[in-house]
């Protein structure tokens, strides 16, 4: 859901007097009023979806909020609803509270797993939760909810809500789409949505035209003179809550001077405090407890503004804050008008009175040792390393749950209350961590620059060269950059598993960049004076990317001899690295999958999008391109929604290859500009290949024999930026491929030269395959028939891709030969594969030659493929495989909801109609 809905042009105007006393119905707002239940008649009709109102203070956007709250009382729903709050930005799920209240005496029908993740996030049991194991939770008992009466969530102020609770809430509002839910979201234009939710439709509130400016103004304001009228409009320029509140100021100074200039919400300010200098000492005690901390009960919200009054506060003094509209009841809470009016008084109030406000707060919350630590530390000036402590244990409490950026919160505070510049720097450094890990790399580069350089030790100078290859990769030139991190790596050598990161960060680079043969010997040398075990996933890894040719064999060699821990999914991932890397494919995405199953199981999305991504390519050679399509795309996803922008331009790589091979190519060359133009794939050699390989493959599909050929060539240059010293070899069949077609042979023969020794000396099965289909295409005539048999029966026969690539080049060649009878049988099985992989281009390459070989072939008759979503063929083949709604949607996070509606929509696709009938619907698909 990343559409924008576009500005409204609002022409029509709703207007009715009103007395200064009573609350105006909204003037000029019915357009989007009219948007709105239309999203409310969708939601309760099944369609869930997801918007954002964005706008200046005043402009509307809780009005708005209000009234689709109104419409939804008046029509039986469940509506939920949250404000942001400005000083809980940092509690984790402060949000998420407010929200779920009134349904978690639901939660009981949820699985007790659910169960018990939502009363440890929200403190109800102790333990831990990670956040996307909450956010699963959520959005189950949303579902349930939904599923009985629909439900409206409403969060106001979205820019001040807690990171949690906004990750929660993105991924809540993402998957509602076949649930009766509608998730509308209010934020301050000019400050940013919290990252999470970047990307969720929005909206944007325009002010009121001048008749409708006018129509609002005389309606609250009647008697004011011309000239003072005008000014108001001006001033005005069509904020409601200006033209309502600006006109009450001047009337309370019992004057016509028009307010000064200066901006207009800081105007609204000032008459918000005017109300607030109008209360008496006991209701502004209580006002500024309520600006301190505005969840805050009634009963605690009088005991600490009794202590910060020195005097009895009682529902008296509320009643003035009630008379002078500032405040206003929901419920057995007090709640401010207005999120100006909340600024306007804290603003206002004297540091003594803040400082005082939240040291009473702590006070009175001891029974919320989280919030009352919050305070305390708001009511603290200078230092205070007992508080720091305090600060950071619960910022280390906080990463346990999940809740990172309240973490990263603590720990900022903590630092600043640090005595130790040390140990300032050192929580700085742990922040910068977190903030890595889940993609926020603004925030980190942020946390970084605030660090004491001189406070460095060889540590921390090495946990802050680790955090910098994530947040400014791009920013070394890679090769000092390599001999930098291993010098690094040296001087930590007592630290074994820090020293061990750092290299893996210098192999890294030899994967996606260039290194010379010194940088990758100083990575390798390093390695070995740190001493892993052999078995080492680490170890195996960084011997893979550094030097692939010299210790590949002996990683080979561990790979099939290990019995790895699988519930390790770190272990598993550097497997599946060092083997997806050499060219044991089908081993290498065993691991990932294995590691992508344990990330799936620990909620790690960010990871998880790393770990998805970095198989599918592979498994595109395997022909798995059915699975190469779903996943990637939920890859993709999981990377929108944790901020790892990286990973959607490597995805693209595997998008536009697949686009190519089934004939796509303007999709594919969509795909393939994207990732030119984007700043984060410069000078990353690793995805540059990727899509050379793939502009060669659509020349060469597309009957531009010397233009593939020519791309193609390019990677085989280790000066050109395309080229890769291991991943070149990868591309040889493609080679071979443009060679025969532009009658090249010679030329590719002899840019291959290195590459039957090489896949002797480093017996991985893809360099095995690649070199024997090489052999086969490139052959003389003479030789054509042994080298094709010989590369059947060997690695290739297993490769469908490959296997009918060859089955092609050899009834083709045959054909010329014109020994027709024995063209047809290997041309028949070309086009056999090719239609189940869905490879058109090849496919009707086949039907040509066997055409032209004296045999008619009809056409492919469509598959499951055509019909369905590479979701939904994702979720039809989970379900053929025996998993039930709910584990499906546990793997896929999503709701069980969700998927029992895309099953009701594949079945009739299929031309089935039980779920018993899906693998047999599947298989006589022919589903890759």
């Amino acid at each position: 859901m990343d559409s924008r809905i576009s500005p409204l042009s609002v022409t029509t105007s709703d207007v009715l007097t009103t007395t200064p006393n009573v609350s105006p119905r909204l003037v000029g707002r019915e357009r989007y009023l009219s948007l709105l239940r239309g999203l409310l008649d969708r939601a309760v009709a099944g369609d869930g979806s997801a918007l954002v109102l964005h706008g200046e203070a005043g402009i509307g956007k809780s009005a708005l909020l209000a009234a689709v709250r109104d419409m939804a009382i008046e029509r039986r729903l469940t509506v939920l609803s949250a404000v942001g709050v400005e000083n809980e930005a940092g509690l984790p799920f402060a949000g998420l509270h407010q929200l779920l209240r009134p349904l978690m005496s639901k939660a009981t029908i949820l699985p007790p797993k659910h169960q018990r993740t939502l009363n440890v996030a929200l403190g109800q049991e102790d333990g831990t939760a990670d956040l996307y194991s909450l956010a699963m939770a959520v959005l189950q008992l949303v579902g349930e909810a939904a599923a009985q009466h629909p439900v409206v969530l409403i969060v106001d102020d979205l820019q001040w809500l807690d990171s949690c609770s906004a990750e929660v809430l993105s991924f809540v509002a993402r998957r509602v789409g076949s649930d009766a839910v509608l998730v509308l979201c209010a934020a301050r234009a000019g400050r940013a949505d919290p990252a999470p939710l970047a990307g969720l439709p929005d909206l944007d509130v325009d002010p009121l035209d001048d008749r409708e400016a006018t129509a609002l103004l005389d309606s609250r304001a009647p008697a004011l003179t011309t000239t003072v009228r005008q000014r108001l409009l001006e001033l005005a320029s069509g904020n409601p809550l200006a033209l309502l509140e600006l006109p009450r100021a001047l009337h309370q100074t019992n004057t016509d001077r028009v307010v000064e200039e200066f901006p207009l919400t800081p105007r609204l300010e000032n008459a918000f405090a005017d109300r607030y200098a109008e209360l008496s000492d006991p209701a502004r005690a209580l006002v500024v407890v309520l600006a301190a901390d505005v969840t805050c009960d009634l009963r605690r919200l009088l005991q600490a503004a009794a202590a910060l009054a020195d005097t009895a506060v009682t529902t008296a003094h509320l009643q003035e804050a009630l008379d002078v509209g500032l405040v206003e009841l929901s419920g057995a809470a007090a709640r401010f008008r207005h999120p100006l009016m909340r600024s306007a008084v804290y603003v206002r109030a004297s540091l003594t009175q803040r400082l005082g406000a939240h040291t009473r707060l702590a006070d009175v919350l001891a029974e919320f040792p989280d919030k009352q630590l919050w305070h305390r530390a708001a009511a603290t000036l200078g230092l205070d390393d007992t508080l720091a402590v305090q600060l950071a244990d619960y910022a280390q409490r906080s990463e346990a749950r999940g809740a990172m950026m309240a973490a990263v919160n603590a720990l900022q505070r903590a630092a600043a209350l640090s005595e130790s510049p040390e140990r300032s720097t050192a929580l700085l450094l742990h922040a910068a961590e977190i903030t890595t890990e889940i993609g926020a790399r603004r925030e980190a580069q942020d946390l970084v620059d605030r660090v004491n350089l001189g406070a460095l030790g060889p540590i921390e100078r090495a946990r802050l060269a680790n955090i910098q290859e994530v947040i400014a990769f791009s920013r070394h030139d890679p090769e000092s950059r390599i001999f930098e991190l291993v010098d690094i790596a040296a001087q930590v050598m007592g630290n074994s598993d820090l020293a061990a990161e750092l290299l893996w960060r210098a192999a890294s680079r030899c994967l996606f960049q260039q290194a010379s043969l010194d940088a990758r010997t100083a990575i390798a040398n390093q390695l070995d004076i740190l001493d892993l075990p052999a078995h080492d996933p680490r170890q195996l890894a960084i011997d893979a990317y550094t030097m692939p040719c010299d210790r590949g064999p002996a990683v080979l060699e561990q790979l099939e001899r290990l019995t790895p821990d699988r519930s390790d999914g770190d272990a598993m991932r550097f497997l599946g690295y060092a083997a997806l890397f050499l060219g044991d494919f089908r081993r290498g995405c065993a691991y990932i999958d294995t590691a992508a199953a344990v990330g799936r199981d620990q909620g790690r999305l960010g990871l998880l999008a790393g770990i998805l991504g970095a198989g599918n390519w592979s498994r595109i050679w395997l022909g798995e391109w059915d699975t190469v399509l779903a996943e990637t795309e939920e890859s993709r996803a999981f990377a929108e929604a944790t901020g790892e922008e990286f990973h959607l331009i490597a995805g693209r790589a595997n998008l536009a290859m697949i686009a190519a091979l089934r004939g796509e190519f303007e999709l594919a060359y969509d795909h393939l500009r994207e990732i030119h133009a984007s700043p984060l794939a410069t000078g990353m050699r690793g995805i540059h290949v990727a899509a050379q390989q793939t502009r060669g493959i659509i020349h060469l599909l597309a009957g531009r024999a010397d233009d593939a050929y020519t791309a193609l060539h390019r990677v085989y240059d280790p000066a050109d930026p395309v080229s890769h010293p291991m991943r070149c070899w990868w591309v040889a069949p493609e080679l071979a491929d443009a060679a025969v077609a532009a009658d090249k042979v010679d030329a590719a023969r002899q840019l291959l030269t290195e590459l039957p020794p090489l896949a002797v000396r480093l017996p991985a099965p893809m360099l095995g395959v690649v070199d024997e289909y090489t052999r086969a295409v490139l052959a003389d005539d003479a030789d054509a028939d042994t080298a094709y048999s010989e590369a059947l029966e060997r690695g290739v026969g297993s490769w469908p891709l490959y296997r009918a690539r060859l089955h092609l080049h050899h009834g083709r060649r045959l054909r010329r030969q014109r020994r027709l009878s024995e063209a047809r049988e290997p041309l028949r099985a070309a086009r056999d594969t090719f239609d189940a992989l869905g490879a058109n281009p090849w496919a009707d390459a086949a039907r040509n030659e066997l055409r032209a070989a004296g045999e008619a072939s009809a056409r492919r008759a469509p598959s499951a493929r055509d019909h369905l979503t590479p979701q939904e063929l994702q979720i039809a083949t989970l379900a053929a495989d025996g998993l039930t709604n709910r584990q499906i949607a546990e793997k896929l996070y999503l709701s069980h909801r969700t998927i029992g509606s895309h099953l009701y929509r594949i079945y009739p696709r299929l031309g089935i109609s039980r779920r018993v009938e899906l693998a047999e619907a599947l298989k006589a698909a022919g589903t890759s």
